[in-house]
């Protein structure tokens, strides 16, 4: 059995410089599991309800999941999570990677991190300490200059998290990396970083995890390992990469292409172009997938959603340039989603004359890699207008509240999913109530496509689903499912990759996660209390949503566009979302949470949530 807590907590102030360890009792384990999970809990028990995203006054976590850096497959993800400064809800985002699993060799789990530095450090986490040093020479590097000199003065031997220069500079959708490409990319955790001055957390781990059965766990790591490589899906995932989707999305006539105002793009974005630009193909901690591309133009990258979000949405074409593009976001730590999206979203408000070129200093067009690569790099250091749009969907009050109709955000929050959900329904669900704002891997609902025989979907969801991507029948059920298996797989901290029902219907399921965990950490879960596990971290969201923001049925809907423009090309040409069916689809959603028709908790889930609350 573990010698060690399986929940070893470092809260850290940077205002006292101060570090104190509690670990996680175990009532709390039993219910948040770890990742995510808990990141929710400690997030809502230290932040201060309306505290300004940008203060000492918000709280930052880096939390690994039950089973990250353990001999489970795809366990390299941790959660960075706190209060957004880009939506003013929760900030939460998933990285891979090895820092997290460095974390738990050092004998960290969870770092809380609490008020501001007076001048730059990073944290140092070995032998089961953290301490605050000085990161005055790191300071203003980008993001492989950072993990570059950190390796040079401390060895080769460490990981490093860290923000570049969009971090430092406060733009509010700036991201942490590990290496330069995997990203904690979503809500502005970067921007947190750099407002409390901190620059990098750096692990050296010395002892691996003990296991409760280290030969079972062995065993068992084989049988998965050869289990998911015959997946089909996995298989061309390691060979590609994401931009496999690309070619599918095009053919359906669903890429966000110039703003979403058209949705067909050239093939110079198809998986097999990109890979032409691919060296090497990498993997995270534990992987069995390898879906990183090392490209040869410098970086890694790009992504389905990198290559649509800073190719297609915003008319760039040349395969080249795209990837130029990607390194270049992700050298300076910039959410490529949020990113792509107020660029394209800028472009047509200066289409549209809400902007002139004496605000941003000459003409936005659609297709102008030079602009482009310009206003990227002024975004980052602030400089011109770059300054003005690093303030993201804030900009709405600039503006005027009509042109949030053609920014695609939902809850303050630019959309990630490189489709457009007009065609699939269940896509525009999982987008419109997803907790962080508009977002597809908190409820990516993949299966929808894939043509399943009824048998099957019906074993899957527990009843019968209409298999139809266009109809809005029985949606809610298959979101619900899809957000609470990958709150579940957050909390493991396991890759959702090879998670059942993110590409496929025959990857890692509940039984998976429960022989895991046991073999693992001598925890014994039934499926049903880790389904649970998943419905109280989405309810602990929403709660912290409705406190920070007042979260309602109101904010749990879509950009005008998707309701009023129907799609222009391919076969779904003519495709939009009915509101009347929208709102039954939420009722729908509602209704399998057990929350109200404005979308809030029952009384006694509260309750639960702020008992669990005074617990460590």
């Amino acid at each position: 059995m573990n010698q060690r807590p399986l929940c070893n907590n470092a809260l850290v102030n940077l205002t006292d410089r101060t570090v104190d360890f509690i670990e996680t009792g175990d009532e709390l384990l039993r219910s948040f599991v770890g990742g995510r999970g808990l990141n929710m809990h400690y997030l809502y028990k230290y932040l201060k309800p309306g505290a300004d995203p940008l203060s000492p006054d918000n709280v930052l976590l880096l939390g690994t999941g039950l089973l990250t850096g353990t001999l489970s497959p795809n366990s390299g993800r941790h959660s960075v999570t706190c209060k957004s400064p880009e939506s003013g809800i929760i900030g939460d985002a998933n990285i891979g990677g090895f820092l997290g699993p460095e974390m738990r060799y050092a004998g960290i789990d969870r770092l809380i991190i609490l008020g501001k530095a007076d001048r730059p450090v990073y944290l140092y986490l070995e032998d089961g300490k953290v301490e605050i040093r000085d990161a005055g020479p790191y300071w203003g590097l980008t993001c492989s200059q950072t993990d570059a000199r950190f390796k040079h003065d401390l060895g080769s031997d460490i990981e490093v998290e860290t923000i570049g220069p969009a971090g430092e500079n406060l733009v509010r959708y700036a991201c942490t990396r590990y290496g330069v490409k995997n990203a904690a990319g979503r809500c502005g955790t970067g921007t947190v970083w750099g407002s409390k001055n901190l620059k990098a957390v750096v692990a050296r781990g010395n002892q691996p995890l003990p296991a409760a059965d280290p030969e079972g766990l062995f065993d068992k790591y084989i049988e998965l390992r050869d289990y998911l490589r015959e997946s089909k899906v996995i298989q061309i995932l390691g060979r590609v990469g994401t931009p496999l989707l690309y070619d599918v999305s095009n053919y359906l006539g669903a890429i966000r292409t110039h703003n979403s105002q058209q949705t067909v793009f050239f093939d110079t974005l198809n998986a097999e172009e990109v890979h032409k630009y691919v060296n090497k193909m990498l993997g995270c901690s534990g992987c069995v997938v390898h879906c990183r591309h090392r490209n040869t133009l410098g970086g890694e990258g790009p992504e389905y959603t990198t290559e649509v979000l800073i190719g297609a949405n915003i008319g760039v074409a040349d395969t080249g340039q795209v990837i130029e593009l990607n390194n270049l976001a992700n050298e300076l730590g910039l959410d490529v989603s949020s990113l792509g999206t107020y660029i394209a979203w800028a472009i047509e408000l200066y289409e549209k004359g809400y902007i002139s070129d004496k605000e941003t200093g000459g003409p936005l067009r659609f297709g102008d890699y030079e602009m482009s690569r310009k206003l990227i790099e002024d975004i980052a250091y602030r400089r011109g207008f770059g300054d003005t749009l690093a303030e993201g969907s804030l900009l709405v009050d600039k503006y005027g509240q009509e042109t949030a109709d053609f920014l695609m955000a939902i809850k303050g929050l630019p959309q990630s999913d490189p489709h457009d959900v007009r065609y699939l329904k269940a896509f525009a669900l999982g987008n419109a109530t997803s907790s962080r704002g508009s977002d597809h891997l908190r409820s990516r609902p993949t299966l929808e496509i894939l043509d399943l025989p009824a048998q099957l979907t019906r074993r899957i969801y527990g009843q019968p689903v209409d298999p139809n991507p266009t109809s809005y029948n029985t949606k809610a059920v298959v979101v619900t499912f899809s957000e609470t298996i990958f709150a579940v797989v957050d909390c493991m901290g396991i890759c959702k990759f090879v998670c059942h029902g993110f590409n496929s219907p025959r990857n890692l399921n509940y039984d998976h996660f429960r022989e895991l965990t046991e073999l693992a950490t001598g925890l014994k879960f039934s499926k049903e209390e880790l389904v649970q596990v998943g419905r109280r971290v989405i309810d602990q969201e929403r709660l912290i949503n409705y406190q920070e923001k007042g979260i309602t049925r109101k904010d749990d809907t879509l950009p005008a566009r998707y309701f009023d423009e129907p799609m222009p090309s391919a076969r779904a040409k003519g495709s939009r979302i009915d509101r009347q069916k929208f709102d039954e689809m939420l009722d729908h959603y509602y209704e399998l949470h057990g929350w109200d028709k404005e979308g809030m908790l029952p009384q006694e889930r509260i309750d639960e949530l702020n008992r669990l609350k005074q617990l460590t």
